[in-house]
């Protein structure tokens, strides 16, 4: 075998690779909104637990899977280590206090917005050029949030869009971010950002007010599905870039809104379905069109 396929070979192996983790990281994110509604205290309080357990979790994931340690996984990872936390801090808080005054639907399609913002910052921070095909995807993907979210201006949830479009903008510089420092430890990044998450959410929660339920729901997420869904996310910019993981993170805007419907009854707008289903036929056609690419 020649060494010009054998590169394309692995190059495809390694694309595939990315996908396939950050399906798996979205997926797993995608129950964040079922946990905060099913917590059943204010946005401020969840935001503190989601922290607080994910502070708690990744440092003892660290001392299991990284021979390095705890402290010195967070040193030789320096200050891009810090900035991804504080970076988590404000795609996290927000999103929860999103997800408290808007639609699941509304939110996560919003949330769909990060593969045209990590495009555009990883043209400008990493002078990576994004594919055509990519770009195309991304232009359909406006198209159906534009659906979305005209729904909003309708029933008055732009409070909760405009926190959803924060938390974006955050979740698209770090993913960035991540994409040029590869040597960064996730689990640590993920583990501030919990960290930085539990110490702002203090002041503004009543952790003396909560029940047993709300402990072991909170307790479920901030230690396995919400974590683990950000660190693979993270994973994956090692292999693909920044607007592609993006692009596949948007598979949460499907996903979201059927647990959703499944778990509270609560039926998506018209419009969030037809844009809901405008990039859901997008990711199809775009993951048809990059395994095509891959052979």
């Amino acid at each position: 075998m020649n060494y010009s396929l054998t590169q394309k070979l692995t190059a495809g192996n390694t694309r595939a690779s990315g996908i396939l983790i950050a399906l798996a990281g979205a997926l797993l994110m995608s129950f964040d909104p079922i946990f905060i509604r099913f917590s059943g205290v204010s946005g401020f309080d969840t935001a503190f637990l989601f922290g607080l357990f994910t502070a708690i979790s990744m440092p003892v994931f660290i001392q299991l899977r990284d021979e390095r340690g705890v402290v010195k996984a967070v040193r030789e990872s320096g200050w891009p280590v810090v900035l991804s936390g504080i970076l988590m801090l404000g795609s996290a808080s927000a999103l929860v206090l999103s997800i408290k005054n808007t639609s699941i639907a509304n939110t996560f399609v919003i949330l769909s917005a990060a593969p045209a913002l990590a495009a555009v910052f990883s043209r400008i921070f990493l002078g990576e050029v994004t594919r055509r095909s990519t770009w195309i995807a991304i232009v359909s993907v406006m198209i159906g949030i534009a659906i979305v979210v005209s729904g909003s201006f309708e029933s008055g949830n732009l409070l909760g869009d405009a926190l959803a479009l924060f938390a974006v903008t955050c979740l698209s510089l770090n993913q960035t971010l991540l994409r040029k420092y590869q040597g960064v430890s996730r689990m640590a990044s993920v583990g501030l950002g919990g960290f930085f998450l539990a110490i702002v959410m203090f002041f503004l929660a009543s952790p003396g007010s909560f029940s047993m339920s709300t402990w072991i729901i909170m307790g479920v997420m901030g230690l396995f599905t919400a974590p683990f869904g950000r660190v693979l996310s993270q994973v994956a910019t090692r292999y693909i870039t920044a607007p592609e993981v993006g692009m596949i993170l948007m598979i949460e805007a499907v996903f979201a809104p059927l647990w959703a419907f499944g778990f509270f009854g609560e039926v998506p707008p018209v419009t969030s379905i037809i844009g809901g289903s405008v990039i859901l036929i997008t990711i199809l056609v775009y993951a048809m069109s990059a395994a095509k690419e891959g052979r």
